[in-house]
């Protein structure tokens, strides 16, 4: 394998490892599946991102034509998916030739996600008096009341934030953008944040002459905001503190938390998949099991066959 290859499967595998908390063995099989499909790639003489449709497709006619399960086929697909989605959210290519390919098919996994309960217990544990106090509870007020992607929060432009905003201006996947409500604790969080940072990042001037952050959370990494892999490990650190399970949270499941209880407090689907930046319908539709027991209550409580029968 080229070293380009590596180095391009070793970045995407980091990113995933910290917005999705994939299992350690996800994270190998995803790695050892890519380097399957880059060396087979560069033996038609291809760089793996200058690989079109035709060529995923013709990959995966080699593995059915190995004889490898249809699990395996489908798992080989999903990482080259997720690979090229982040290749073009990244610029690495213009577009994401796998977008369009259908695979052998699996089965449909719920996403992870939270209670009210437990989401409220992971902000109060932010809440808790510390060093990073303000930041964490703004941080988590706003992952929870938008249900953004965790690349989009920790890197929002500070300008997003001023004047006390009722809405704010995302910048999501492909540079498309969206505006996503503030709810009254979010906006408070947000308007004790500022405050804090813009004396954290003043203080850093006088001192250093440095020019100051336009990122809301800024930092000292190589991006110059927060990092994802920081993120991951304060969630983490939240979730011990709250006295949940930290190996069912993570930022994406923040984000499944709010679809989740949106559409269960009775959200239009389409609401929640413009808030999400779903660029189709059928990516929030898996949502859609929350509605079962509120379907089945409202024929209960409202149907008057069933309020006969509970009276017979």
């Amino acid at each position: 394998m080229t070293p380009d290859h590596a180095r391009q499967i070793q970045t995407f595998l980091q990113a995933n490892a910290a917005e999705t908390d994939a299992a350690r063995n996800t994270q190998l099989a995803y790695a050892r599946d890519l380097t399957d499909f880059a060396g087979w790639v560069e033996t038609r003489g291809r760089e793996m991102m200058q690989a079109e449709r035709a060529d995923i497709e013709d990959y995966l006619v080699a593995c059915d034509a190995q004889g490898l399960s249809r699990a395996t086929r489908a798992r080989r697909l999903s990482a080259i998916r997720q690979l090229y989605r982040f290749a073009f959210e990244e610029n690495w290519r213009a577009d994401n030739p796998a977008l369009q390919i259908k695979g052998p098919g699996k089965d449909k996994r719920l996403p992870k996600t939270l209670t009210i309960a437990e989401v409220d217990r992971l902000i109060e544990a932010a809440q808790r008096p510390g060093r990073d106090q303000i930041r964490d509870t703004c941080l988590m007020q706003l992952l929870y009341a938008t249900g953004m992607r965790v690349s989009e929060l920790v890197g929002l432009p500070v300008s997003a934030a001023r004047g006390d905003p009722r809405m704010l201006l995302v910048r999501g996947k492909g540079g498309k953008e969206r505006m996503v409500p503030l709810s009254p604790p979010a906006r408070s969080a947000l308007a004790d944040w500022l405050t804090r940072r813009d004396a954290m990042v003043q203080a850093q001037n006088q001192k250093t002459g440095a020019p100051p952050s336009w990122f809301l959370f800024p930092s000292h990494s190589r991006e110059g905001h927060l990092t994802r892999h920081r993120f991951y490990a304060m969630i983490k650190t939240l979730a011990v503190a709250g006295g949940i399970d930290p190996g069912r949270v993570t930022p994406h499941t923040l984000r499944h938390a709010f679809a989740t209880h949106l559409l269960a407090g009775g959200a239009d689907l389409r609401a929640i998949q413009t808030m999400l930046g779903h660029a189709d319908i059928s990516t929030t539709e898996i949502y859609t099991h929350v509605l079962e027991d509120r379907l089945r209550d409202l024929v209960l409580d409202h149907h008057p066959l069933a309020r006969r029968r509970g009276t017979a």
